[in-house]
């Protein structure tokens, strides 16, 4: 027997460099499942316990190994649980091959079971989305998925009839001459015009008040970047998917940006007469300098992200890597310190005021979670953290260092990625530390992907900041709107004992000086492990700089009756207190 359509699909993704294969069996893929098992030594297969994790395990692998992801799942209900996972991928640009099954092809659109038109449901998220029409394309078309998702770093989809999956192709049509499309790609390394960079040079050489922001894009630009910043004295700062880009510890880093950054990275925003943005599109452009106040200049591969939350005057489109290099020589050295010196000054003191902040104190205060953490990571741990008022934690408290590695939900924002995530992290890197720093709303979701990790043996540390409560959202009622918390209490779910009846280690805390020995136990374990740290629900995430119009919704949702007002008002009252101190 030759090999049958699911053998050539697999056959092509070993040649694209896929080595894992996140999801879930059913019927309508079963043909592909069949490949798969032939093929078990050269490709693993990762059974997820939802499809949903399954894409943000795939999402998650392509992140952190910056190779293509890849998930599966069947027709119908188990297609469009991917969906959640796969626009995470597609808004954070990551390259991700999802395969669904479909019915048998003479029963589609006859209301057969689970016949659903899901070329259609992922027409959005899918960069290529093409359904198999016949056995001899398969080979074509999965090149085709492979090379567009890694082209345009987003989802290709392939939807194969469940007939077409066993059936062996009849030959190359003569429409093509007897060629087959190749299993080969390169990455676009573009750079820009000499003339625009030596504008760019004379932009930031005349700068009084340069200041930097990185994104994911900048991802191993490290040197490139510090060294511009260098030159120039330049303070960096960091949109969340680019914290990782340079270390959190290096004097040139003022941290990150936005609701859940630092003091001194929204006064470089404040008072910048020059603003370099390479690899980003951060989204809140309430924290960018504003109109009119500093030049632009944008670093990006991808000509329609210029401009787009920040007025431009000069797009360098290329390689971020690439582009600096090109523009440092023409760079000149500033020896003029005081700008930077000062933001210095601003950081020196927020991080004082954050170990203050993770004071031992009763009931554990969420900042505790990540002093103690940060001090116990590997400089080439892997941290994954998901959305919420643990993202503020994660963001402020865990310095990168190192080879560390970080990611989360940055643009979808979505909760429930940060679990897998680290499972997917784990399975590219056995011998690195893999921490899921998550809030207990966000892991309740997908919660059952722990028993992923214990099946699979991966001792993966997730850290649940337990509030009882939808804490992101109850702030942003207050804060933003100005009305009481309502709809975000959660019902208590015992973690630790959950941890254990998977076959895991569980550790629940509630005393300050429980949590560091805690958090040692669980990374030394070589287990699965959760530890649950019971958290004062009442601490606010605040931002680094309070606006009068934040002050006063505050104020407002106490008058309309905030239960718990006096408890978050005397806690923000303690921390103005200490920082006067």
């Amino acid at each position: 027997m030759g090999k049958n359509s699911s053998d050539i699909l697999v056959e092509t993704m070993l040649q694209w460099g896929i080595d894992t294969i996140f999801g879930i069996p059913g019927d309508g893929i079963n043909g592909v499942f069949e490949a798969l098992r032939q093929r078990q030594d050269r490709i693993r297969f990762i059974q997820t316990r939802h499809e949903e994790a399954a894409a943000f395990m795939a999402c998650g692998y392509a992140k952190y190994t910056k190779r293509l992801g890849c998930c599966i799942a069947t027709s119908g209900p188990g297609g469009i649980h991917l969906l959640n996972g796969l626009y995470d991928a597609k808004m954070d640009q990551a390259p991700v091959l999802a395969i669904t099954g479909q019915t048998y092809s003479d029963l589609q659109g006859t209301r057969f079971q689970q016949d659903l038109n899901l070329c259609t449901v992922f027409e959005d998220v899918a960069c290529y989305n093409q359904q198999l029409m016949n056995p001899s394309q398969m080979e074509t078309l999965a090149n085709e998925a492979c090379r567009y998702a890694l082209s345009h770093r987003g989802v290709a989809h392939l939807n194969l009839p469940v007939d077409y999956q066993m059936k062996e192709p009849e030959g190359v049509s003569k429409h093509r001459h007897g060629h087959d499309t190749g299993s080969v790609w390169a990455p676009q390394r573009a750079i820009p015009e000499p003339e625009q960079l030596a504008r760019a040079a004379e932009i930031l050489n005349s700068a009084k008040r340069p200041a930097i922001l990185i994104g994911q894009g900048a991802l191993g630009a490290a040197h490139e970047v510090v060294a511009l910043a260098s030159k120039i004295g330049a303070p960096v700062s960091k949109a969340l998917l680019g914290k990782a880009a340079i270390p959190d510890t290096h004097p040139l880093s003022m941290g990150g940006l936005g609701l859940l950054g630092t003091s001194q990275s929204q006064t470089a925003m404040e008072h910048c007469d020059v603003l370099l943005m390479i690899g980003t599109s951060f989204p809140y452009m309430d924290f960018l300098p504003k109109p009119g106040q500093a030049k632009g200049i944008q670093i990006d591969d991808k000509a329609d992200r210029m401009g787009l939350r920040f007025p431009i005057d000069l797009p360098l489109i290329g390689d971020a890597k690439l582009c600096l290099q090109q523009l440092l020589p023409l760079i000149d050295q500033n020896e003029d310190r005081e700008w930077l010196e000062g933001l210095q000054r601003v950081a020196a003191s927020w991080k004082k005021s954050l170990e203050e902040q993770a004071r031992h104190e009763f009931p554990i205060r969420p900042q505790q979670i990540g002093f103690e953490l940060n001090t116990l990571l590997d400089d080439d741990a892997i941290v994954s953290t998901d959305s919420g008022t643990n993202t503020t934690w994660a963001a402020r408290y865990l310095d990168m260092r190192g080879d560390m590695m970080f990611s989360c939900s940055g643009t979808l924002a979505t909760m429930a990625c940060g679990l897998p995530y680290a499972i997917a992290a784990r399975i590219a890197f056995p011998e690195r530390q893999s921490v899921a720093f998550v809030g207990d709303g966000g892991f309740t979701m997908l919660m059952g992907e722990f028993a992923t990790a214990c099946k699979y043996n991966l001792p993966i540390v997730a850290i649940i900041v337990k509030n009882n409560t939808l804490g992101q959202i109850k702030w942003e009622q207050i804060v933003f709107l100005g009305n009481p918390e309502y709809g975000v209490d959660l019902h208590p779910i015992n973690f630790a004992k959950f941890a254990e009846a998977c076959g895991g280690l569980g550790i629940s805390v509630e005393k300050p000086e429980d949590l560091r020995p805690a958090i040692e136990r669980a990374l030394a374990s070589g287990r699965p492990a959760v530890v649950e740290v019971a958290v004062n629900p009442f601490e606010p995430p605040m931002p680094a700089k309070v606006t009068l119009q934040q002050a006063e919704h505050f104020a407002e949702a106490l008058l309309k009756g905030e239960p718990n007002g006096p408890q978050i008002g005397l806690t923000i009252f303690r921390d103005k207190i200490a920082e006067l101190l």
